[in-house]
């Protein structure tokens, strides 16, 4: 049974929120690195502090376990192998998205998945909403449906992300262990992978002439991503998976908010008719927050 509180989920959720958006912007410093580039320069440089934030924290007794449990127990590996492709699939598309145009496509991924994390929470874990979160999650199926009317489809970016992170977190919850030292292991597991692209792409060559991308932005990435995903998996261990999810309408609208404001992508009126149902959402899902964590006091 996790043992849920309230206002410091709340405040880890909304704190991971703002940093993947100041992420989404930070990856057009990272230029002339592409996509793949920047995901795996951003595993190597967040291994060192998912580490760091083990030691840190006193959890080398719970990394040391975990990892005995990959070496005895089959069904551990497979968990973790699964649950690192996961989280690794869902890294690169967000470093891409911003450096291809595609961003709104990707927020629109992110105002999907709480709808469909709340629907998890609701009928497999069997949580009870009150009023406020199912008007909220009204609110936000209006946007999604005239979304799907207006389109008639969802883009892959928008797919792989509403899709790609429910069964995640419910792996993650099956695993049982600290979330930062399943966190710690992800990245190590993907560290391979990141240094084969890194070697393979041949990325190595364009930092030679940028001393201040490879000494200052790319460890830079690697501690924001680090902050940032530790408190977001964090918040989902603290949290009832449905309330979980409707906070997770705060980073799509950052995100809206950043691809607009500093990426030039175009809102009309199109998108505007998708998106006020969700801010509504937003702010519906803030009031049962607040009194959420009155309440928890």
């Amino acid at each position: 049974m996790n043992q849920y509180e309230p206002g410091r989920g709340i405040a880890l959720s909304t704190g991971a929120s703002a940093l993947f958006a100041l992420l989404s912007a930070y990856a057009l410093l990272l230029k002339p690195l592409d996509g793949l580039d920047i995901f795996a320069w951003r595993v190597i440089w967040t291994v060192p502090g998912a580490l760091a934030l083990i030691f840190m924290r006193g959890r080398g007794a719970q990394l040391r376990e975990l990892a005995a449990r990959m070496v005895t127990q089959r069904y551990t590996a497979l968990a973790l192998a699964v649950s690192a492709a996961l989280l690794g699939s869902q890294l690169w598309v967000f470093l891409w998205a911003p450096l291809h145009g595609r961003l709104l496509e990707v927020s629109l991924g992110y105002f999907l998945l709480p709808l469909i994390m709340v629907l998890v929470g609701r009928f497999y874990y069997h949580e009870r909403l009150d009023a406020l979160q199912w008007l909220a999650v009204m609110c936000a199926a209006v946007g999604v449906a005239h979304e799907l009317w207006a389109t008639h489809a969802f883009s892959w970016p928008t797919l792989l992300v509403c899709l790609g992170y429910p069964p995640y977190f419910v792996l993650r919850r099956k695993i049982h262990a600290d979330s930062v030292t399943i966190f710690a292991i992800e990245m190590v597991l993907l560290l391979p992978v990141a240094i084969f692209y890194v070697w393979a792409r041949g990325s190595l060559a364009l930092l030679d002439a940028r001393p201040v991308l490879a000494f200052a932005l790319l460890p830079g990435l690697g501690a924001i991503s680090t902050v940032a995903l530790a408190s977001y998996l964090k918040a989902s261990r603290l949290l009832p998976m449905a309330l979980f999810g409707i906070l997770g309408y705060v980073e799509p609208v950052l995100l809206v908010i950043v691809s607009v404001t500093l990426l030039g992508e175009h809102l009309g009126a199109r998108q505007l008719a998708t998106y006020v149902p969700i801010w509504m959402a937003v702010a519906l899902t803030a009031l049962h927050s607040a009194r959420l964590v009155r309440l928890s006091r």
